[in-house]
């Protein structure tokens, strides 16, 4: 089995964690998104991964580093490709087209979900999704049972209310390759883009069978408010990781879990929690934080935060405020 993930959106809406780290690799809970988008791909696959496939924009050799190291940690050969153009989903797949080859599963790497995948061999092709109150920001499905019968994008009118959450599995990555072909060499676009939902509805007319699953729960990172969101969700349901590390020096403080603190973090007079992830070697003083991400080697003093996201390197100095602050900041 092999694992597609796109990932070389310039992560706009997460800004300002993005203009220096790609957002699949922001970290929830003490690991990237991707490599907790990898692990419970793996987790629920039916056979063993043996490769995975990123795209990539020009992120630089230290993340590609760090994406090798996601894909042995499961014991699957990483492969690297590059989506220089925001040309749409179908062409970012299409990136990777030297690894659509027999069974693949293809994930975008902003998606994380909670559910019991059920794959078998006798199925030719599933989607994923999840119902959504509001179905126009989302390419949908219209069923017949668990049967697909149709792929609508942000429709106007409502017309399904299944939202497609971005995780597809294919027994013949040929398949999608042939149709993704079809789509670049003439050139099919709509709104200047390449549409994944165009590959998948030539698939569905030429015959081939697309079920889909439900979800339990589809947990988004899109924005500063859904990321903190998906923390405390990942937070909740991570009773079999360890998340307190050993190497945390915490003095005269009070942890409220779930809360993920990680190696060489120091809490000095301070209150965490309930839902707080506090990156490696930070330094955190006279403060009470609560249902906020603060990512690696960052100083704060005298806070009272809530609802935020804080990036590396960061120095606050501070009272009460609900933040959104980038790496390499300092504010006194």
């Amino acid at each position: 089995m092999k694992i597609i993930i796109p990932m070389a959106g310039m992560g706009k809406r997460m800004r300002p964690h993005t203009l220096t780290v790609p957002k699949p690799l922001l970290r929830i809970a003490g690991k990237p998104i991707v490599q907790r988008l990898v692990e419970t791909l793996a987790g629920n696959s039916h056979e063993p991964i043996d490769e995975i496939a990123f795209i990539i924009g020009n992120f630089g050799e230290e993340v590609e580093r760090s994406l090798q190291d996601i894909a042995a940690h499961i014991g699957a050969k990483a492969s690297i490709y590059y989506q220089n153009e925001a040309l749409g989903t179908a062409h970012a797949v299409h990136c990777a087209s030297q690894s659509l080859e027999g069974p693949v599963i293809v994930a975008f790497a902003d998606t994380l979900f909670h559910a019991d995948i059920k794959i078998n061999k006798e199925q030719e092709a599933i989607i994923w999704a999840s119902k959504v109150e509001d179905p126009s920001q989302f390419g949908v499905l219209l069923t017949n049972g668990n049967k697909i019968t149709g792929f609508v994008e942000k429709p106007k009118t409502p017309v399904s209310d299944l939202a497609i959450i971005g995780i597809y599995y294919f027994r013949n990555g040929k398949k999608l390759k042939a149709e993704l072909n079809h789509l670049i060499d003439n050139n099919l676009m709509k709104n200047n883009e390449f549409q994944l939902t165009d590959a998948l509805q030539a698939m569905l007319d030429k015959g081939i069978v697309f079920e889909h699953q439900e979800v339990e729960e589809w947990l988004d990172c899109g924005n500063k408010d859904a990321t903190v969101y998906t923390n405390r969700r990942i937070l909740d349901r991570a009773v079999k990781e360890k998340l307190v590390s050993e190497t945390a020096k915490i003095v005269n403080s009070i942890i409220v879990p779930p809360c993920y603190i990680g190696p060489g973090v120091e809490l000095n007079n301070t209150i965490i929690g309930p839902h707080v992830s506090v990156g490696e070697n930070t330094r955190i003083e006279n403060s009470i934080i609560t249902g906020s991400i603060i990512q690696n080697n960052t100083i704060i003093v005298n806070a009272n935060i809530d609802n935020s996201m804080v990036g590396n390197y960061v120095e606050y100095k501070e009272t009460y405020k609900e933040l959104n602050i980038g790496d390499f900041t300092i504010i006194n």
